[in-house]
């Protein structure tokens, strides 16, 4: 957890200009809604988590803007991506929304992987790690009995599509969940509209 004036740097696709995906959070809650212990995701913070790059303070002055340059030279090659969620994923720790078909944004994640690898002073996540894209619409605070959740919840929401066309640099300063985030770029893929860095 990033210390007093540090921040946690990721890559992430940020979800809050999906209003499908905001919708089937917003399904969730209401779903869930009297439940003791999930901690909702805030609407403009709903993400798929690509890398995680490291402390701000672990990486020297200008690396990042370098970082920048590769990733967004990289993601040129990239084409956006339409991918499906719905399906619901139960962990202990939290409460996600599964991404299909299975490898779709793999080469977003290898372009982000390797523009990190080839940036000096970026540490970065091991790639060597299995990745399994997902968005997180609840995170748990406290233990309890997951069939009651389950039988509220479903396993399956009505299932969406969204085109993945951005990636989001975000700096987290303090804990995940006070949700002090602030975005730093966010780089177009392929031939995606916008973007700036």
């Amino acid at each position: 957890m990033p210390g007093p004036g540090q921040a946690q740097l990721y890559w992430h696709m940020l979800m809050r200009d999906q209003p499908q995906v905001c919708a089937l959070a917003a399904l969730a809650r209401q779903r869930l809604d009297g439940f003791p212990g999930p901690d909702f995701a805030p609407g403009q913070w709903l993400h798929l988590s690509v890398l995680r790059l490291g402390l701000d303070s672990d990486i020297p002055s200008g690396a990042v803007d370098v970082l920048v340059r590769e990733t967004r030279q990289r993601l040129q090659a990239v084409a956006p991506a339409t991918v499906t969620l719905g399906r619901v994923l139960y962990h202990p720790e939290a409460i996600t929304l599964g991404v299909g078909p299975d490898r779709a944004l793999d080469p977003v994640a290898a372009a982000i992987r390797e523009a990190a690898r080839s940036t000096p002073g970026i540490p970065g996540d091991s790639p060597y790690g299995p990745w399994i894209p997902h968005v997180t619409v609840a995170y748990s605070t406290q233990e309890q009995v997951a069939g009651p959740i389950i039988a509220a919840l479903g396993r399956e929401l009505p299932s969406c599509q969204v085109t993945i066309g951005s990636v989001s640099l975000v700096a987290q300063h303090g804990p995940e969940r006070a949700w002090a985030w602030e975005p730093f770029a966010h780089l177009p893929l392929g031939t995606a509209p916008g973007g700036s860095g």
